[in-house]
């Protein structure tokens, strides 16, 4: 077998083989509570369903425009008008398959042979692996409960290089659940400017916050890249659907790449997503933020009674990252006797990087306070 060298830097996903695993154990007649992976437990809203079926029975099964439905990306520029008050023009965005295909884009954009990305250390793994596929460097760099695990204008001044040409932060971040101001992200994206690089932020968690919102990075520049996603605040993991925001200077580039890379995000997903912004569907959805927010709530009363740490109080996604060093020095193996000792499905540091890796878990809170508690209960039961 001959594989390109470039797959020696792309790690396996821990999580999807504690997730395999998981399901071998419940296959077998094991209850299972499942922490590990990053899905919202409710199902996709109604409305988006129905608009779904309603695409297929009206035969809209074709390709769609590479950059996606002119509707689509118009109603994604009200959404940012209605909840940001930021005016973003159409043209600049791209509907991708997923997240990952915003993120695909927004790389090959930047990324020549041996250019250097810098992220933080933990962050999610599959921002280094895109990196390292286009032949660039991920410039990981170890970030604590000082920063609340965020990469700040700073870090990115102490070690922009010559051959950095970007800098990628997520707010909500995963897996920590941490956000960066708006002033905070204003200071990262004058940072790259001034070194002549680029900003990337992710924002898939957007809307997914807890006792406060998430600024968008484009209220403060247009010239960053901006990744968002139907997957976690709509709820729609399996239809495939994100989209990315370009400066106005990468709009034609960034069409030429869709186009080749995916040629059109899915049509069917792309017509249910026009529903995700009724206002119908936007209550429903914050009714599902609230539990979100109590199971957070929950956990950061029950977890420290089980001697992890809680440095950092997580704003948004739906993860609480915790310091587990005071019952094990390595987490891997913790998950796993989690796992096989008391069904517990968690996720090791170890997928989110190198930095105390093996002193930290995540915690995805993607299942009721119920199911919660016996897992709380469940762990604290191991001598």
């Amino acid at each position: 077998m001959q594989l390109s060298t470039r797959l020696n830097d792309i790690a396996p996903f821990q999580v999807m083989a504690i997730l395999e695993r998981a399901r071998a154990l419940q296959a077998a007649g094991r209850d299972v509570i499942h922490l590990e992976v990053g899905e919202p437990d409710f199902a996709t809203p109604t409305a988006i369903v129905e608009a779904g079926r309603q695409a297929l029975s009206e035969g809209h099964t074709f390709y769609t425009a590479a950059q996606g439905l002119p509707a689509l990306r118009e109603a994604i520029a009200a959404f940012y008008l209605q909840r940001y008050g930021v005016a973003v023009d159409a043209r600049r965005i791209i509907v991708t398959p997923g997240a990952s295909g915003a993120l695909q884009i927004a790389l090959s954009l930047l990324v020549d042979q041996g250019d250097q990305v810098l992220m933080a250390d933990p962050t999610y793994p599959c921002n280094r692996h895109f990196v390292s596929l286009l032949g660039g460097e991920p410039v990981c760099l170890a970030v604590g409960p000082d920063s609340r695990y965020q990469l700040l204008a700073g870090d990115v001044d102490a070690v922009w290089a010559e051959r950095t040409v970007a800098a990628m932060v997520a707010s909500p971040a995963n897996p920590t659940g941490t956000l960066l101001t708006a002033a905070e992200l204003a200071a990262l994206s004058a940072s790259c400017k001034r070194q002549g690089g680029s900003l990337i932020v992710d924002e898939i968690y957007h809307g997914l916050t807890y006792g406060c919102d998430a600024a968008t990075a484009l209220a403060v520049d247009a010239d960053v890249f901006v990744i968002n996603s139907f997957s976690k605040y709509f709820q729609m993991t399996g239809w495939r659907l994100g989209w990315l925001v370009v400066p106005e200077a990468y709009v034609e580039p960034a069409l030429r790449l869709a186009q080749n890379l995916f040629l059109c995000p899915p049509a069917m997903a792309q017509h249910a997503a026009l529903a995700a912004f009724q206002p119908q569907v936007i209550a429903e959805l914050e009714q599902r933020r609230a539990e979100f927010g109590r199971r957070r709530d929950f956990l950061l009363q029950a977890l420290p009674q089980l001697g992890w740490k809680l440095p950092v109080q997580p704003e948004g996604a739906f993860y609480l990252y915790a310091d587990v060093s005071a019952v094990t020095d390595d987490s891997f193996a913790y998950c796993a006797r989690l796992l096989e000792e008391v069904n517990v499905a968690i996720t090791p540091g170890a997928d989110f990087g190198r930095y105390r890796a093996a002193q930290h878990v995540r915690v995805a809170y993607t299942t009721g306070i119920e199911r919660l508690a016996e897992a709380v209960a469940r762990i604290g039961s191991l001598a």
